[in-house]
């Protein structure tokens, strides 16, 4: 999927569902940074070596069920609130395992886990030209398990990716 397509069908709505104060130039970059990050908006499931097999991981963003993207979220004291209305929504049960089956392929719903687990995040989002601070946050929340158990070589990688992935969007949102 494109940066575009995925903007529109998802990003969008799922901004346009959650309070206004939400919707930000900032936001959008983290989110469609993660996402590259994660899937490259290709994958809705984390895919491993085995690849008739799925990993723990579902949606673009790659949320596992016991993570801040599903688990978290339901039970932050900023985003409880929102993830039981957005489940309301989508008509969902508030349980982490029909959230976390559901964004497999409910990308609206994905995005708003997203956004909503950077908001449980303290402080203010990175600068949209903060690539060190955004990466930071990206680490802090998302919590990858491939630059966790990675080697150094492998670290670095991950972070060339990141910064690849960044000036990316910078490009597709028109911010230099």
């Amino acid at each position: 999927m494109t940066l575009d397509e995925i903007t529109r069908t998802a990003i969008d709505p799922a901004l346009a569902w959650l309070p206004p104060k939400m919707n930000s130039l900032e936001a959008r970059q983290e989110l469609l940074t993660i996402g590259l990050q994660e899937s490259r908006f290709e994958h809705r499931w984390q895919v491993l070596k085995d690849p008739t097999k799925k990993g723990p991981a579902r949606s673009l963003w790659q949320g596992e069920q016991g993570g801040g993207m599903v688990t978290g979220t339901m039970t932050h004291p900023a985003s409880k609130d929102l993830v039981r209305a957005a489940c309301t929504f989508r008509g969902l049960a508030f349980t982490s395992r029909a959230i976390w089956t559901a964004i497999e392929n409910d990308d609206v719903l994905a995005a708003i886990l997203a956004r909503l687990l950077l908001w449980t995040e303290p402080g203010k989002l990175p600068r949209v030209t903060d690539e060190d601070s955004a990466w930071d946050l990206y680490l802090h929340a998302w919590r990858p398990g491939a630059y966790a158990r990675g080697t150094p070589a492998d670290r670095a990688a991950l972070r060339a990716k990141w910064d690849r992935n960044h000036r990316a969007v910078r490009a597709f949102l028109g911010v230099t």
